[in-house]
């Protein structure tokens, strides 16, 4: 799905959301209640320009609104992969997004991604997976890495990595993997109004994903491991 169509959908035709390059923005009402949008689209690659001004948005959201609830809109390939960008510092520009975000959320904004399209590396961590809590389409496509490029990096067989991705969802791209995983909450279908009113009443303040993945299955010890981590001595 487009995400004008998408927007329409969610907030009607004059929804205000507007493009700039491959930036989306603006300011909507959703059940008479304002929210801030930020997203990408045109499977846009997230380098230094476009990982500020999300941020930037972020830091006006804070600083005009309080308490107003942002919805991230996903559809990105990762990081921008240029040498100009590496080096004014596309490390520093990401983590910049990630820690407006999270401040955000620290803030009492409660921040909701919604990968509509597409959401690889990069680009994901620093934005949806940051957020409260994160959705998808079912027909969004999502994933770190594919089977190929991970068969060179770990120097294992593709034929041994597909055979594993049937059984374990860490290692299988999709959205259902990562509703597996927990690194999505739920997926919208339907009535996309009603899959974002209930996003918006039932979203956690806490980090849920480790607790989600064990209980569906999906990563059955990084709940353990955090708890471990969390009462060391």
């Amino acid at each position: 799905m487009d995400w004008n169509t998408l927007a329409s959908a969610l907030f009607g035709a004059d929804h205000g959301i507007v493009r700039t390059g491959d930036f989306l923005h603006g300011d909507v009402l959703f059940d008479g209640a304002p929210l801030t949008i930020i997203g990408t689209t045109h499977h846009a690659p997230i380098g230094v320009a476009l990982a500020l001004a999300q941020a930037r948005l972020v830091l006006d959201t804070m600083a005009r609104h309080p308490a107003r609830p942002i919805l991230l809109l996903i559809d990105t390939q990762g990081q921008q992969l240029r040498r100009r960008d590496e080096l004014v510092g596309i490390n520093r520009a990401m983590a910049h997004l990630g820690m407006a975000i999270d401040l955000a959320r620290r803030r009492g904004h409660r921040v909701l991604g919604l990968v509509y399209d597409q959401a690889l590396s990069g680009g994901f961590i620093t934005s949806g997976l940051i957020a409260d809590a994160c959705d998808a389409l079912p027909e969004a496509e999502i994933r770190v890495m594919r089977i190929p490029a991970m068969a060179r990096v770990t120097k294992l067989p593709e034929a041994m990595l597909t055979e594993l991705s049937q059984a374990n969802p860490v290692f299988a791209p999709g959205v259902e993997n990562y509703v597996a995983m927990g690194g999505l909450r739920r997926l919208w279908q339907g009535d996309l109004p009603a899959a974002l009113r209930s996003a918006l009443d039932d979203s956690p303040t806490d980090d849920r994903r480790a607790s989600d993945g064990k209980a569906r299955g999906g990563r059955r010890l990084a709940a353990d491991v955090v708890q471990r981590v969390l009462h060391a001595d």
